[in-house]
């Protein structure tokens, strides 16, 4: 999963950016309205973390117009605010949730969870293919009886098959869901993560279509 982490603050972004890429996100970060308008027209993302109190264009007129243009990516967003008209303020705006710093950053990666399972594509929390259970919650891969040890970037690749089992993904695809802003489109390394993922999940659960990308058997 991609997500976009607006905030101003150095110390603050970075320490989230390190936290969630910890936890199998790719981040691509932006320090003000206008990078962040910048970054949601030019990528596909499946979260925005999101602070009001932003340089130029603020948190709340940023969430405006994702929304004007029908944007259906979940917004949570971050302040130091913590009256119910700011509260109220964030959710007319279109914000889908609102979390007051400073927080638990555990509190923030269980409410990204359940921001991102409200998508009917992915409604549930265990996912199952073959003999390989994935659990989205724990970040956990079962396969058989026995937990399958991953790295995060691996985990990650294969939620993002699983969340798509039975269509062909392609390689751009891929890097857009699963990596950030620093993927060189020329390596290989889609493949390389994908040969580690067959060694350790089943080589038959991943197919692979010459110049079209990967696909998780259902």
């Amino acid at each position: 999963m991609r997500l976009l982490v607006v905030e101003d603050d150095p110390r603050l972004s970075a320490v989230l950016a390190r936290g969630l890429r910890e936890n199998g996100y790719a981040v691509d970060r932006a320090a003000d309205g206008g990078a962040a308008l910048e970054h949601l027209h030019n990528n596909e993302y499946d979260a925005v973390v999101l602070d009001v109190m932003i340089p130029g264009i603020d948190g709340m007129e940023v969430c405006r117009r994702l929304r004007a243009e029908r944007a259906a990516v979940p917004v949570l967003m971050l302040t130091a605010r913590d009256s119910l008209d700011d509260r109220v303020r964030g959710l007319d705006a279109g914000a889908d949730d609102y979390l007051t710093k400073p927080f638990a950053f555990a509190e923030l990666l269980a409410r990204l969870r359940a921001l991102m399972r409200r998508g009917p594509a992915i409604a549930d929390s265990v996912i199952r293919a073959g003999e390989v259970e994935i659990d989205t919650r724990g970040h956990r891969v079962i396969r058989g009886q026995s937990e399958v040890p991953l790295t995060s970037k691996e985990y990650a690749l294969l939620e993002y098959l699983a969340r798509n089992a039975g269509r062909v993904v392609g390689r751009e695809e891929i890097a857009e869901h699963v990596w950030d802003e620093r993927y060189d489109p020329f390596s290989n390394v889609i493949d390389v993560y994908v040969n580690r993922l067959r060694k350790k999940v089943g080589s038959a659960l991943i197919v692979t279509r010459r110049s079209e990308g990967y696909m998780l058997r259902p």
